[in-house]
């Protein structure tokens, strides 16, 4: 049986919550395949507690999912004898409370409703039902520890978290669950049974990011490249159907969100909030707001204000890698793998193109700011330096060279640390021309900033830079790929 990886503040918390004397209620939040579901029963199952678990079902009708909440009844407290199901949750909820009372009272009790929001049909009542039996019924019993969990990240956060209604304040944990590290990709690939260094690590992340299902769909018998030609490009391909299914299961018009993302996903540096909504021909308003909000919320995107361009308002940016991977090399593909799927062989050979080591450069680039916490250890810069990017773009017509920088820190010591992110195969060579340039994107930051601190730069090179008399004169610090696996 697999153990848990990572997720020891998640442990931690849950731990907390178990041997509390007091009722707890947990709202537990993170995107489909991330592994909720799987941490939940591995902390809870292995205790001496009664553990409740009821899962909702996708577009189920309210009828269905009452009876299947009932059954988990019978078989948890009642010796798998399933209780006659009402026809509303008021009378399912009654049933429980009333089988909660024969528990011995020493025991606790964990409640854990699993994918609440797809037992929230419409007209069904459930969220109302809810509030009523936490605030009357369940919270006045120190046993119960109800976990609330569900992959639509934003109905969780709205309905739940933040309610303005019965509910509002009475979450007393709550747990942001997000992909994988590459440190924690690492040991449960090696967990698999896929023993692989890191440039193979990363190069798995790239396709999949850290979601725990899409690496368990990798095969310790077959190399990366048969790996990902078997779970991408293959007849009908994994990684193909995900995208549709996963899409389908978390948004109703998922078909928007979709669009939404296509919009973002090729603008690798960021594109802003007015852009974003001309691209799409659509209207600022509180609806497409909201999908930016649920989108964010589910870990698809984020968003973000550029150091020292706070009047240019909210960027936003694709940071899930898998999303990326798939507009960028399965979608145009769809015809063909539907039909067929692609020969042997074919990623070993697409990735020794331009255009892979191109766009695998940008794929690095977003894993880095994953992992800013790494690089600003490795760096030796206090936990409370700010990451953040910058660019400027020269107005029409103006023969002013713009710049780009990819990650910086603002520090609290009156210094800015501007980092220069490259993904090699070999260490990285600064040569005559390349300190020219970045000589030339500090002065322009310096200059449009009007910054008056100290500024540094440092290299975040894959394999590392090789020693010149420019990397000596310009660079105050290299990051490698090693830097990135560490845990924090």
């Amino acid at each position: 049986m697999m153990s848990i990886i990572g997720r020891k503040k998640e442990q931690a918390i849950l731990n907390q919550i178990v041997n509390s004397k007091e009722p707890e209620f947990c709202a537990l939040v993170g995107r489909r395949r991330i592994g909720k579901t799987f941490l939940i029963r591995q902390v809870f199952e292995a205790k001496k507690v009664v553990f409740f678990n009821a899962t909702g079902m996708k577009d189920g009708p309210i009828q269905l999912q009452i009876t299947h909440f009932t059954e988990q009844i019978g078989v948890t407290f009642l010796n798998g004898i399933t209780p006659k199901a009402g026809k509303t949750w008021e009378s399912a909820f009654k049933i429980l409370t009333e089988a909660i009372q024969n528990v011995n009272k020493k025991q606790n009790i964990i409640l854990f409703l699993d994918e609440f929001p797809w037992m929230a049909t419409k007209n069904s009542k459930l969220l109302q039902t809810l509030d009523y039996y936490w605030n009357q019924h369940w919270s006045r019993d120190a046993r119960i520890k109800l976990i609330v969990c569900g992959s639509a990240a934003s109905w969780i956060v709205d309905k739940i978290i933040c309610n303005k209604g019965g509910l509002h304040n009475r979450v007393t944990q709550t747990i942001y669950l997000e992909p994988f590290t590459l440190y924690e990709t690492k040991q449960f690939l090696s967990q698999v049974g896929l023993k692989l260094n890191n440039k193979q690590v990363t190069q798995v992340y790239i396709v999949t990011g850290g979601v725990a299902y899409y690496l368990s769909q990798f095969n310790p018998k077959l190399s990366i490249d048969q790996n990902i030609d078997q779970i991408a490009f293959s007849k009908n391909s994994f990684l193909l159907t995900e995208f549709e299914n996963l899409f389908a299961s978390l948004f109703e018009s998922h078909e928007i969100y979709i669009k939404i993302l296509r919009a973002i996903a090729f603008h690798h540096e960021g594109i802003g909030q007015a852009a974003l909504f001309a691209k799409l021909q659509m209207q600022k308003g509180y609806s497409l707001l909201n999908k930016l909000k649920s989108l964010k919320d589910c870990n698809f995107i984020t968003s973000f204000i550029p150091l020292f361009h706070k009047e240019k308002g909210l960027y936003y940016k694709v940071s899930d890698e898998y999303t990326l991977f798939y507009f960028h090399w399965i979608e145009s593909l769809e015809n063909i793998l539907t039909r067929k799927g692609l020969g042997r062989n074919y990623w070993e050979k697409r990735k020794l193109t331009p255009q892979w080591r191109s766009w695998s450069g940008y794929a690095f680039e977003s894993i880095c700011h994953k992992h800013t916490a790494q690089i600003s250890d490795a760096l030796g810069m206090s936990a409370t330096s700010v990451p953040g990017t910058w660019r400027y773009v020269s107005p029409k017509g103006s023969t002013e060279e713009g710049a780009q920088i990819d990650l910086l820190f603002d520090r609290d010591d009156d210094a800015i640390t501007l980092c220069e992110i490259k993904y090699t195969d070999a260490p990285f060579i600064i040569d005559k021309a390349y300190a020219a340039k970045l000589l030339k994107k500090m002065e322009i930051f310096k200059h449009r900033t009007q910054t008056k601190k100290q500024l540094f730069l440092a290299m975040i090179s894959a394999n590392g830079l090789k020693s010149t008399l420019y990397s000596e004169e310009l660079v105050h610090a290299v990051v490698t790929l090693e830097d990135l696996f560490k845990s924090e």
